[in-house]
């Protein structure tokens, strides 16, 4: 039962570190045009 004392403070510190992380990384436009870096490398032609 004391492990949950740890358990519940960790999970919660590491749930709203995963929400930063994603909330940066929308605002950073990660994921905007996720195709097109795809479709880069197939029209890719060397030469």
């Amino acid at each position: 039962m004391d492990i949950l004392y740890l358990l519940i403070p960790v999970s919660l510190v590491a749930v709203f570190a995963i929400g930063a992380l994603f909330w940066w990384a929308v605002n950073h436009r990660q994921f905007d045009e996720l195709d097109q870096e795809g479709q880069r490398i197939l029209d890719d032609v060397e030469g």
